[in-house]
């Protein structure tokens, strides 16, 4: 049988009539901001005091588009007889975000917590050159990193936290020991 003439526009008529009486799911960005959930992948910002130019985020890159610069610097011995020591000096820490895939390896890999996930989104640039965001840009998105979520109460302690204080409970006791023996003098 063929289709009646004009059944097609009636149908979809009668979408459009469907779809006219629902409420509309469409946020309207830039003037209604996204509620985004926590720990929210965005920018990645540089803690540049944590940094020590191990280059590990750069040589882990699968983008390879973080670019870091450096040079050493003689200290003097900590005493007197010591040895210098030296150690590298950031001098640039670049990440270009037109390369980036936001995979975080590189926030990972930092052994010392340098490079944080950042919620903030919003960074777009009118030139592509300009995405290549340097330590200066990188810094200012640390602001924005929020705290990390509290430990559950109930949640067994760490390892590490564990260990720092049954040494200070040892350290601890000992101490006491001795000033025990010193208040009862010589028997």
């Amino acid at each position: 049988m063929p289709p009646i003439p004009g059944s097609g526009l009636a149908k979809g008529l009668a979408v459009t009539l469907r779809t006219m009486t629902r409420k509309s799911h469409t946020a309207q960005y830039p003037d209604v901001q996204p509620e985004l959930p926590p720990r929210t992948r965005g920018v990645i910002g540089l803690f540049e005091e944590n940094c020590t130019v191990c280059m590990l985020c750069a040589r882990e890159c699968p983008d390879w588009c973080i670019y870091i610069d450096s040079h050493k610097e003689t200290l003097p011995p900590a005493a007197p007889g010591g040895r210098e020591r030296s150690r590298n000096v950031l001098d640039r820490f670049a990440i270009d975000f037109s390369l980036c895939m936001y995979c975080g390896i590189c926030v990972e890999v930092c052994p010392f917590d340098a490079l944080f996930w950042s919620p903030e989104f919003e960074y777009a640039e009118t030139d592509i050159r300009e995405l290549t965001h340097e330590r200066d840009k990188l810094r200012e998105w640390m602001w924005t990193v929020p705290e990390p979520p509290a430990l559950d109460p109930g949640a067994e302690e760490p390892k590490e936290v564990a260990a720092a204080r049954k040494a200070a409970d040892k350290l601890a006791a000992q101490r006491a020991a001795e000033e025990r023996a010193t208040e009862e003098g010589p028997a």
